[in-house]
């Protein structure tokens, strides 16, 4: 099955693209070489394939959750630029403006 420069230009301007007639020749190209690809797939037994989500088993390797200790208060805010009541004191980063 083949794409036409009609259809390329279908896709593109479904797509908003806006293609030189030098593009539609070459994206013209490469979507009949994927769709190429397709038929040559296609062609293949797959009758005893189980079907997959990937080529390959994905396996999370997570660590454990363990408490552990953190850091102090005091030591936490040491390098803090400015603190109050033992907390971090930051720039004031929404609102701001007049209060109604």
């Amino acid at each position: 099955m083949a794409i036409s420069e009609q259809q390329v230009r279908h896709v593109a301007m479904l797509a908003r693209l806006a293609l030189t007639d030098e593009q539609v020749v070459h994206l013209g190209e490469e979507l009949n070489s994927i769709l190429d690809h397709i038929d040559t797939i296609q062609q293949l037994d797959l009758a005893e394939v189980e079907p997959t989500a990937h080529a390959l088993d994905v396996v999370n390797v997570t660590r454990s959750d363990e408490v552990r200790p953190g850091l102090e208060r005091e030591v936490a805010l040491r390098n803090a630029p400015e603190t109050e009541d033992g907390a971090f004191v930051i720039p004031r980063i929404v609102g701001g403006g007049e209060e109604a």
